[in-house]
């Protein structure tokens, strides 16, 4: 493996090249077809860096040198959202890059899905300490083996489901059909957020580097790791190995330890979110400093849509604690696992009992969702007009926390 990262420096534009060349020269991509897998406008990474460099580097090696957009089950990308993705417009890149292709992942057509293997259900009870049986078919996106070498080019941080994001996790779920997409993000579920988030070695990981043994075409890994918008570290090699190396970092640059938990924080998603699905992330990280019976405000005047992609779903189901799924199975056992993986993730833990539902925290959105709907799907509501941020600013001492720009920072009690 090849890499360098620091707490307290910062890789420039030289340190990335000089990496990249040592990590890439020796691959045998001459006059082969290279395909990179890269996160979609999510996630913090430079990518229209990376892009410029890996041309540079592999470019005019390789016969071609595409890019497939881990979207997992978000929507495909305009035209416009893939021109600032890789920070360059499509009539350019195709006289700058002509051996160059963008595509979107597509996890809803079974056309651009090809089956690489079924995890058995002896396996699944081994992986996950018996929470998940039956068999699971792997299927991924059917570029994977239709390129001769595979790369993985990802930002790593502390992830809800997994543990951490990055390396095979842009396999599965990024490049993933509904089966194992759906199992992994309900084995999360069953976990919980609150013991998986920031953790290395979660079932969801488990799964998702079996998975990744079915696919057999050669496959390397730039993870890169990020505070704010500062590249701290990049490592290149072994999907699992570079990773590993980048979790670690993540875990020293992305998470912030308190002394005490929080009676309500507001939590101010980044504008990359443009839904709940997404901007849920700003629970997800904060969930572990609000005290018992405490509150997180979802602080979001530009998000009106709960998802673009399972809203209706989401709508039927509303959002509630583990327990009340699992104590009434027959109601949702036909309902995904990644909707109703979702609904638990935003809900929080809590109880269900004698028909009762106890979260442990409340969860309320301030964003252009109407209150009615809000309260539909079993979420409080505040007018985020009666908000200002900056008069919650600087009150920890009333227990009150801020968070800005919220969703890849994870916050932990001592």
């Amino acid at each position: 493996m090849i890499g360098k990262g620091s707490v307290a420096a910062w890789l420039t534009a030289d340190d990335v090249e000089s990496i990249l060349a040592s990590g890439l020269d020796p691959l045998p991509i001459d006059h082969k077809h290279v395909l990179v897998i890269i996160p979609d406008g999510t996630r913090t990474a430079p990518i229209p860096l990376m892009f410029r460099l890996l041309y540079e580097q592999i470019g005019r090696r390789a016969a071609r040198l595409d890019y497939l957009i881990a979207l997992g089950t978000h929507p495909p990308m305009p035209s416009e959202a893939l021109d600032r993705l890789v920070g360059i417009p499509a009539s350019e890149r195709t006289v700058r890059y002509p051996n160059v292709q963008i595509f979107n992942h597509r996890w809803d057509e079974s056309e651009a899905l090809r089956l690489v293997g079924t995890i058995s259900s002896e396996e699944m009870e081994r992986l996950t300490g018996g929470l998940i049986n039956g068999d699971v078919p792997v299927r991924l996106n059917r570029l994977i083996n239709e390129y001769d070498h595979v790369i993985i080019c990802g930002p790593v941080f502390p992830h809800e489901v997994a543990g951490f994001s990055g390396g095979y996790k842009y396999f599965v779920p990024g490049i993933g059909g509904p089966e194992i997409l759906n199992a992994t993000h309900w084995l999360g579920a069953l976990v919980t957020s609150l013991r998986t988030i920031g953790v290395k070695d979660t079932p969801v990981r488990r799964v998702i580097h079996r998975a990744a043994e079915f696919v057999s075409t050669p496959v390397v890994c730039l993870a890169m790791v990020l505070q704010g918008d500062a590249l701290h570290g990049l490592y290149i090699g072994e999907p699992v190995e570079a990773w590993s190396a980048a979790a670690d970092l993540s875990a020293k640059l992305n998470i912030i330890t308190v002394p005490n938990p929080f009676k309500r924080v507001l939590s101010v998603p980044s504008t990359m979110y443009d839904d709940l699905w997404t901007a849920a992330k700003a629970m997800y990280k904060t969930e572990p400093v609000i005290a018992d019976g405490g509150e997180v405000i979802i602080y979001a005047p530009q998000i009106t849509e709960i998802s673009y992609t399972h809203g209706k779903l989401i709508d039927q189901v509303g959002y509630h604690v583990r327990d009340y799924i699992l104590k009434q199975w027959d109601r949702f056992s036909d309902v995904p696992g990644a909707i109703l993986a979702h609904s638990t993730h935003v809900k929080g833990s809590g109880t269900y009992e004698a028909g009762f539902e106890v979260p442990r925290i409340r969860v309320t959105l301030a964003t252009g969702i109407p209150e009615g709907r809000c309260r539909r799907v079993n979420l409080g509501y505040a007018d985020y007009r009666m908000i200002d941020p900056k008069e919650w600013e600087h009150r920890e001492a009333e227990g009150i926390l801020v968070v800005p720009h919220a969703g890849e920072i994870l916050y932990r009690v001592a």
